[in-house]
């Protein structure tokens, strides 16, 4: 892939973060007994996933819907606008079950079959994000470059950076 604009480079180095992220809690979560509970490590995990979808998904996404999908929807990229935030929601409805699981799991207070939900939840959150990381990749990224002249991205990616 060929990134020329800041704004696409940042937004591509979340990307990977979270692409590595959802690879290994969901090879933790496949190895994670039937009907049994996460061990430490796995609670670990599942702590900083639950954070990372808190903070760090949440303001990408906010990111996106307020400076870049309204470009978007200027130009021949509405459609794409449209779809990425569609995703967006779907995604925000399954983390909106998974946050509190990870909460309940970090403090301890997650039996066997709210384990069983957490895993789940989490394995669907993880093929949804990832899928939808891959359409930002392949077609959001390369319209964010076409789209932005050069002080236009200096200025987004400076605000994005300050959020």
């Amino acid at each position: 892939m060929n990134i020329s604009r800041l704004t696409s480079l940042r937004l591509h180095e979340e990307h990977q973060a979270n692409l590595d992220l959802l690879a290994r809690i969901e090879q933790a979560l496949v190895r994670m007994p039937h009907g049994g509970s996460g061990g430490p490590e796995l609670t670990k995990l599942v702590g900083t996933l639950g954070q990372h979808l808190a903070h760090e998904v949440r303001r990408h996404f906010e990111f996106e819907e307020r400076e870049l999908f309204p470009r978007m929807n200027g130009g021949d990229d509405g459609d794409l606008a449209a779809l990425l935030l569609e995703e967006h929601e779907a995604i925000r409805a399954v983390s909106a079950e998974v946050l509190p699981l990870t909460r309940a799991a970090t403090a301890g207070t997650l039996d066997a079959a709210g384990w069983g939900t957490l895993k789940r939840s989490t394995l669907e959150l993880v093929e949804r994000l990832t899928a939808h990381i891959q359409k930002e990749e392949l077609a959001l990224l390369p319209a964010v470059d076409d789209l932005l002249d050069e002080a236009t991205d200096r200025d987004l990616v400076l605000a994005y950076t300050a959020l």
